[in-house]
Formats: C-alpha cells, sequence, structure tokens
C-alpha cells in the first residue's frame, strides 16, 4: 500500500518563539505573554533545544510568595521549591526537553504527548537544532480533510489492494469523518484487518461496519440412479 501519512513538517510551526537560558524571570513572563504562549523552548549556542520553561514552572514562585511551605509540602514539591527561587531560565525549566523529529508521523507525536503529558513539542534536527514546534491544536488539523479525500484513499489505498484484480464488493462512504464500509465479505477473518486499515487513514474519525458474508453455495446433490434390482 502507498498510503501516504502525515509527519509533523506538514502540521508544526516554523516561526517559534523562544528564550535564551540566561532570560531574567520578568523577561519570560514578558514574553509568554506578548507572543500568547503558555510555553517557550530554552535554546544554547546557535539553537539546540536545551529545554522548555511554561507557565507551570513560573507559578511556584506565586504560590509560596506569602507563605512558608509546610513540612509536608517540602517533601512533596522540593522541584516547585527550586523554581519559587529560581530568577533565570536555566533555573526554572524543564529539562531534558521532551522533543520530536519533523520526519515523526503525526500519530506518534500524539503518543508522545499522551505519554509525557505535554500540550506542545519543539521540533528538531539530527543534532538537537530547533526547527519548529507543533502543538495538540496542529495535530488535530489532519481532521480538517474533507470527507471525499478521505473516501478516495479509502478506495484506492485500501479497498483497491484488498480486492486486487477483481472488483470491490465493499463499499466506502465518508460522513463527518465517519467510514462506514458496506457490501459483504467472505473471508471474515479480514474484516478486523480491513478495520485497521481504514482506520489508519489520515482524518478517519471512526469506522462503522455494515458487511455481510455472502451464503455459501452447496453442492446440489445428484439424482438417484434408476435402474433394475439384482
Amino acid at each position: 500500500m502507498n498510503g501516504i501519512q502525515r509527519t509533523v513538517s506538514d502540521v508544526m510551526t516554523q516561526t517559534v518563539v523562544a528564550i535564551s537560558r540566561t532570560a531574567p524571570y520578568k523577561e519570560i513572563v514578558r514574553t509568554l505573554a506578548e507572543w500568547k504562549v503558555s510555553a517557550m523552548p530554552v535554546l544554547e549556542g546557535e539553537g539546540r533545544v536545551i529545554g522548555v520553561v511554561s507557565e507551570a514552572d513560573l507559578l511556584p514562585k506565586e504560590e509560596f510568595k506569602d507563605r512558608d511551605p509546610s513540612r509536608l509540602e517540602q517533601l512533596r514539591q522540593l522541584d516547585d521549591l527550586a523554581k519559587a527561587g529560581a530568577g533565570t531560565a536555566e533555573e526554572l525549566m524543564t529539562t531534558p526537553a521532551v522533543t520530536v523529529h519533523a520526519d515523526a508521523t503525526v500519530a506518534e507525536a500524539a503518543r508522545i504527548m499522551a505519554r509525557r503529558g505535554v500540550k506542545r513539542l519543539p521540533v528538531v534536527d539530527v543534532h538537537g537544532m530547533l526547527t519548529g514546534i507543533v502543538s495538540r491544536s496542529d495535530l488535530l488539523k489532519v481532521y480538517l480533510r474533507e470527507d471525499e479525500d478521505i473516501a478516495r484513499e479509502v478506495r484506492e489505498e485500501v479497498l483497491s489492494h484488498l480486492f486486487r484484480n477483481r472488483r470491490p464488493t465493499v463499499e466506502a462512504q465518508v460522513t463527518e469523518g465517519v467510514v462506514t464500509l458496506s457490501g459483504s465479505l467472505s473471508d471474515t477473518s479480514m474484516v478486523p484487518i480491513l478495520a485497521r486499515l481504514v482506520r489508519a487513514v489520515e482524518g478517519v474519525v471512526n469506522v462503522e461496519l455494515r458487511l455481510t458474508t455472502p451464503p455459501t453455495r452447496s453442492r446440489v446433490p445428484e439424482p438417484p440412479v434408476v435402474g433394475p434390482l439384482f
């Protein structure tokens, strides 16, 4: 199959707001507010990503501003307490940064975000240099794909291969990203495989199966032989 999966480079933002490791606290707050972002990569040298600083990293300074933490809080929030006294991006940032490469698929980027609990990923090259950033909203752009485009890919890249050299007995209709497969499929073991292949097509929200199994042709019994009895 030759279906093309979208990669991070297809959806990422190339213009990235970033900050140096020596940037002071107030400059970080000001930059976040000016650019209306909630986190930024922290760069070293000519653009190597060494961490990410977010609003969550900045909040401990406000949280513990008017009181001393209890002993229990000290045990539970050692990292937050350290950030409460921090003054630069290097002291505030979360490191190492969770990043992704531009040639990773959109699905791979989504899995990284889910597993690491982050809302955006700096996109880096093989040397760790910043080339862009991808957010949750960027990954969701695949679901803006037109229904007819999805249907065309399902027919040309899935069904045509499944029914190679013969007319397909399964038809695909797409409504709001939901693919409905109707028709008949003689080999029931292929149903989960077909559903998985269709679900992998970019922009598919869900797959509904309305498939039947063609009736098995029974063998017509031969007429009895009539002849003389011996």
